[in-house]
């Protein structure tokens, strides 16, 4: 015998037990969640409590009475420093210098350094400065400052010994691949004067332009230097070479500007992930006025870091030039700059940036398309000439029977030796350049191959 509707029923008991199980399933795991948060923030209490007694045993008990503020200061500092070579509090003096030095002035030995593998390492020397023209080379570790080993100490600490006043001296402790043993390098401070562009305008409409540093006015000059290039020249250039070796970078915004001006509207430059939603961002090619389609050569070596490897990577990943040189730094991460409340800052990692294909570059860096080392050029055509067998060098050889007079030749001879006195321009440094010259030679050879393809139609 049937009960009406007993088999409805049964299928509500189902259902209803089904909505209680799945009822117990949610309150278990939104106590589960509120378990692990109060678990999390009882760890973060707890480990605030620590540093707090930690820091009252030393204002009760160190041998000397101290500063609390110092004490918050090294705090901060030991934190940051744990996470990155790139992250550090800057006191109130490190953070006014810090903005001091986007704008191109500041005083000191001229290196960008940074903590590689634990050990202190130059970034690069900035051209024309005391770390330049004592032969500081990128990769270079440099193990002591003065009498203080670099080991025990971060960036700023680092950075804080080497500045100071112009004509007082410091003395770095130098490690390279190629010295047997550390070599002491005795370097007097100096203001540093940092001249983000120069330009040059080569035979044959072919240009040239070197970025030593994104700073605050970077794009505004690199235009200015366009500009001039294209009006010596008649209203064009044939090809540009773009020199980004010893860049240690800067300014993100900066080095977005400068391929803005060789990267076609709306195409990406560079984006950045990162935890935060507000370290996700991508910068893309505005509209409005491009340099012309001409060929570009990028120069790079291993001092080339950060936004000038962005820079290259979107020339790169979009065509628009030939990467030449050597593998750069690879510093692919992103430091967000912090105000405090009592004019202290924070620098924090808080993204990595990736070129528009996608490329990671922390600590891989660029590779070029054509590798190209650096090569010692001797610095007069006379000693050019000596690399090379003529027949003047050949035993029994026939003397020259010129009629036009050998006078000339020896007092042509004579105006050589003397202009090796006239103090080097840009050109000069540039006549003696193997990199760059390579470079020229390559934007002149795509010109040549170009008019020799629209002959063949």
């Amino acid at each position: 015998m049937s009960v009406p509707g007993g088999k409805k029923a049964g299928k509500m008991r189902v259902v209803a037990g089904f909505a209680v199980v799945v009822s117990f399933l949610s309150i278990f795991i939104i106590s589960s969640q509120r378990h692990s948060l109060a678990e999390a923030k009882g760890s973060d209490y707890e480990s605030i409590e620590l540093f707090t007694d930690v820091m009252a045993i030393v204002k009760r008990s160190y041998v000397e009475e101290v500063d609390t503020k110092k004490l918050v200061y090294g705090a901060i500092n030991g934190m940051l420093s744990s996470l990155d070579p790139h992250s550090s509090f800057m006191s109130p003096d490190s953070y006014k210098e810090m903005k001091i030095d986007t704008k191109g002035a500041f005083g000191g030995l001229g290196i960008e350094i940074s903590i590689k593998e634990g050990v202190l390492t130059v970034i690069s020397p900035i051209e024309d400065t005391p770390a330049f023209k004592a032969g500081i080379k990128a990769g270079d570790m440099i193990l002591k400052i003065d009498d203080k080993f670099t080991k025990d100490l971060n960036i700023n600490d680092a950075v804080k010994r080497m500045r100071g006043q112009k004509g007082t001296t410091v003395t770095l402790t130098i490690m390279r691949e190629s010295f047997e043993k550390p070599k002491e390098f005795l370097l007097v401070r100096d203001v540093i004067q940092v001249k983000s562009v120069r330009y040059y305008l080569g035979d044959g409409g072919y240009g040239y332009v070197r970025i030593a540093q994104f700073q605050e006015k970077t794009d505004e000059d690199l235009s200015k230097a366009l500009q001039a290039m294209r009006e010596e020249n008649k209203g064009e250039l044939k090809g540009l070479v773009l020199d980004l070796r010893n860049d240690p970078g800067g300014l993100l915004d900066q080095a977005v500007r400068v391929a803005d001006h060789f990267v076609a509207d709306g195409q990406m430059i560079v984006y950045t992930e990162g935890r935060e939603k507000d370290s996700k961002m991508q910068f893309t090619a505005k509209k409005g006025a491009k340099e012309a389609n001409y060929p570009i050569v990028v120069v790079i070596n291993g001092g080339s870091a950060s936004a000038s490897e962005i820079v290259a990577g979107a020339l790169q990943d979009h065509k628009r030039a030939i990467i030449l040189g050597t593998q750069s730094f690879g510093k692919g991460s992103v430091q967000t700059i912090i105000p405090l409340s009592d004019d202290s800052g924070l620098r924090l990692t808080t993204a990595r940036y990736f070129t528009p294909k996608g490329r990671s570059i922390q600590a891989k860096g660029i590779t070029p398309d054509i590798i190209v080392d650096a090569v010692e050029l001797p610095k007069t055509s006379a000693k050019k000439d000596s690399m090379h067998l003529r027949e003047k060098d050949l035993e029994n050889h026939f003397e020259s029977e010129d009629k036009s007079g050998a006078g000339e030749e020896k007092k042509s001879d004579k105006k050589i030796e003397k202009s090796e006195k006239i103090p080097s321009t840009l050109e000069d440094k540039l006549k003696n350049d193997y990199q760059v010259l390579r470079a020229f030679d390559l934007l002149k050879g795509w010109e040549l191959i170009k008019s020799m393809s629209s002959d063949g139609k």
